[in-house]
Formats: structure tokens, sequence, C-alpha cells
């Protein structure tokens, strides 16, 4: 009996042994993504910057109070929760208690006050959206209440903003190249002008992070951006409009778009001699076939608009029709003008950016049919930031505003004093820039905002082109990547399928 059961033992461990033999391996998912990008941050201190290419970055590193989702909801971050006084005029943060920053540091309200009182100082190129706040109470460690002089109904958004990010006062004199945030990722490396790597937090407060790292390597080039992602090399990359037809329909592949929250425009200087008169600036718009343009620049892939608000906003107002493309009545109104026989002036195009560098060049040659000779200067993006926004020192750029969520923020540009590089100084959109922020009534700030648009449809201090579409292609095992109203990526949520 006892022989009997030994060997049905060892029959059973043969048999266990062999299953285990014939039973494939699972394949180890992947947690290591690669997405290639076109340009160098800034810099990663989200305080010193306004470059959009910082904040895809420094999104992942840092945190705000609030977030937003992709259908423009504000929801918790590092607030769990957040009280608006019933005048409109305070707004009081519950902080989490179990947030940590890289040097492992908690956070408190202090951080977030020193934060704030940084973003609003002199050497800041956000100050000016912060200066209604007048008063930051720390109340504890964990709660924290804004005072603003005058309402505003659209404060709580201005929380969201990835230059709004909480960062500790130990590590500032570093932040531009070692950053030390709350954020989901760490940076592990940044070789300028190459790549630089993400790293998962283990400490981070969130739901858990399926990657480890993320790779962001630098490929300026579309068509070497393309070749990477066609032989597996790069999991995501931003498509431009003639790129669609070579990854769609392809199994292998998958392609998210969202119209952008943003605007492309011609911006003109209106201190050059020729520029400040408003009917050339009117003729130079009708001189611009706009259709044109986004096929040139998107394939298609994007909507005209008239003023400074994308079709996405809930207050934007249709005016293209206010200054349509007529070439020939362009020449009639140079003439008037006393420019009968053109002129020439700049045009500044940042190359890193090929959407609108194709966008000038088509332009260019539209307005040279009228007797408009454009210069077109491609100059680095850092060189664009310092020179174009910085220093006020250009004729013309065309380049791409983008990522607020609300209209004050989007149009406050163009108040008289604003002493951004574009403006309209006649000051005819001040008193209703002043309206809107008060207004509690959202058809009556709907109402302010159409007017703002009309003015600045017939103004022209900026030539208004197209909404293009964010366009990002992955490959097919990739979930979990979204596109947002603010231009920024968000790694958190990213993973692999097997």
């Amino acid at each position: 009996m006892k022989k009997i059961i030994a060997m049905l033992l060892i029959a059973m461990l043969i048999s266990a042994c062999t299953a285990q033999e014939n039973t494939p391996e699972k394949a180890d998912v992947k947690t290591e993504l690669t997405m290639g990008y076109t340009t160098e941050p800034e810099g990663l201190d989200p305080h010193r910057t306004a470059a959009a290419s910082t904040f895809t970055v420094t999104n992942n590193i840092y945190d705000t109070l609030v977030g937003v989702t992709p259908q423009w909801e504000i929801v918790p971050r590092l607030a769990k929760e957040w009280v608006i006084s019933a005048d409109g005029m305070e707004i009081t943060f519950s902080l989490r208690d179990d947030v940590y920053f890289h040097n492992g540091r908690q956070m408190t309200t202090k951080d977030v006050e020193y934060s704030f009182n940084r973003l609003k100082d002199a050497e800041s190129p956000r100050a000016r959206d912060y200066e209604n706040i007048v008063k930051i109470e720390v109340l504890n460690d964990y709660e924290i209440k804004f005072i603003t002089a005058e309402l505003d109904v659209e404060l709580l958004k201005s929380f969201v903003y990835p230059w709004a990010a909480v960062v500790p006062e130990e590590e500032v004199a570093n932040l531009k190249t070692e950053p030390v945030g709350t954020g989901a990722f760490t940076l592990e490396e940044w070789v300028p002008q190459q790549h630089l790597i993400l790293k998962r937090n283990e400490n981070y407060y969130g739901d858990e992070i399926k990657l480890e790292t993320v790779k962001m390597v630098l490929i300026p080039d579309a068509t070497g951006m393309m070749a990477g992602f066609q032989v597996g090399d790069l999991d995501i990359i931003p498509l431009t409009g003639d790129q669609v037809t070579m990854v769609e329909g392809n199994e292998n592949y998958k392609i998210i778009s969202e119209p952008m929250n943003a605007v492309q425009i011609m911006s003109l200087n209106t201190k050059n001699e020729y520029l400040s008169n408003e009917k050339v600036r009117q003729a130079m718009a009708m001189a611009i076939n706009k259709d044109e343009v986004i096929e040139a620049s998107m394939f298609g892939y994007g909507a005209k608009i008239g003023s400074h608000l994308p079709p996405t906003s809930p207050d934007y107002y249709d005016t293209n029709n206010i200054i349509e493309y007529n070439p020939e009545k362009a020449k009639e109104l140079l003439k008037e003008a006393g420019y009968e026989n053109g002129f020439e002036v700049d045009m500044s195009l940042p190359k890193n950016y090929q959407l609108h560098v194709d966008a000038g060049q088509v332009i260019a040659d539209q307005l040279g049919r009228i007797g408009i000779k454009v210069n077109i200067q491609l100059v680095e993006w850092g060189t664009w930031l310092s020179e174009v926004y910085g220093a006020k020192n250009f004729d013309t750029t065309v380049v791409g505003h983008t990522g607020r969520l609300d209209s004050y923020a989007f149009l406050s540009r163009y108040k008289s004093d604003s002493n951004d590089y574009i403006s309209l100084t006649t000051g005819e959109v001040d008193a209703l820039l002043e309206e809107a922020l008060k207004e509690l009534d959202e058809n009556k700030r709907k109402e302010i905002y159409k007017d703002i648009q009309v003015i600045l449809a017939n103004k022209l201090p900026a030539i208004y082109l197209q909404t293009p579409h964010t366009m990002l292609a992955l490959q097919k095992n990739v979930e979990g990547m979204k596109i947002f109203p603010i231009d920024f990526y968000d790694y958190k949520d990213v993973y692999f399928t097997e």
C-alpha cells in the first residue's frame, strides 16, 4: 500500500512539472515609455518661464493646488477641497496632509504661500496674472486663504495652470536644472539638446503610477521623429497634419486628436511705421487666405478664427465674416493708406515650430501679391522668447497662444497697459475686460466677450489665423494618454498593455 501511494505521489509531481513546463511564460509588460518632442524646455523652473515647452515636462514634476480634466472640469490635486466666499473675493484651500517634496520634506501651506509670492514677484513672467491676489493668509499647516482686491469670477482657474506650481523654498536656486516638486515623477537625467528622463516618484501621494520611467527624446525634425516611431523606438509622438496618412489605418498604431485650446496668430508690432496704420493691418488681413494657410500648415486639420478665442471656448463668437479674404480690396486699402507701392517688413518665425514656419511662408507669399515684401527670419525658440516676446524687437511673427481656461486670461494681453508683446494700445477693450472680470451673470459675461472679439477682429493688433488640432500617434499597446485643454503632457495615468 505504501509503495502504491509513493508511486502516485511521484506521478503527480511529474505531471505538475510537465504542466509548468508547457505553460507559456507571461510576457513582461513594458514600464519604460519613450516619447519624441520637438522643442527644448527653457529650464525647469515653473515660475521663471512662459514657454509651453517647459510645462510639457514640469507638469509631471511639480503639482498645482487644483487640476483640470480633458472635459475642462476642475478637480483636486494638492488641495483636497476649497471654499469660495459669497462675494467671490476669497478662496480657502484645504490641503492634503500626505504630500512630500522629492527631497523628502513634507509640504505645508507655508510652501504654498512662498510659491505664490514668488509667482507674483518681479522676476515672474506671470506676475500680472496674479496681481489681483493682494493677501495670502496661512490659517494652519493645511489651510490657506487667498484674498483678492477685486472680484474675479474665474479665480479658481488661475490655480490650475502649470506655472502655479508649489515649490520648496530651499531648492529654488537650482530649480532651472535640478527641479524639486511633489509630482508623480522626478528628473533623473537631462542632457540638453538630446533627451531628458523622468523617473517614477515612489513616494507620490496619488494613485499607483505604472510607468517606471519616461524618456523624452528631442527630435526637431518631423521626418526623423516619424521614422523613430515606425521602427518602434518611440512610443508616442506629436503628429502633424501631413503625417496622419502615414499612421491611420495601420493596426499597429492609433491616433488621438482634439482641437487645441489655442489660437495661431500673426502678431503685429503696431509701433512699426506701417503696421501702426489700421487700414494697413486690415489690408494685410484681407490678403491672407486662411484656408490655404491651414492646408499648408496642418493639412486641413484646423479651424479658421477671426479673433483671439478658439472655437472650443464657451465664450467663442464667430468673427470670420468681419474681414474676409479679398486681395483686390486689400490693394485699395493700401492705396488709401498711402502705400500703393507697398513696403517691406520682417517676419520672425520660431524655427523649432514647423506649424508656424509653414504658415508664415504661405502668408509671406500671399502678402507679396499685394506689394508687401516679407523678409522671413528663422530664429531659435530661445531667441524668439528673448527678442520677440521679451524685448518686443520684431515687425511680425507667427506663433501660437495656448492653454488658458478662462477668456479673460486669453484676452487680457490686449489691455493698453499690459506690456505684452502685442496689445491694443488705443484702449478700446480696457473697460470691457474689467467689466467681464466682475460680471457674475454668465450670459452677460458672454456678451461682453463677444464685444471684445468684434473689436479685435476690426482693429487687428494681430491677424487671427486658426485653431489647429492636437494630434498624437501612439503605439497600439499604449493606454491612458490624454489631451488636455492646457498645453501639457501628463504621464501618471499612462501604461502599456501586454
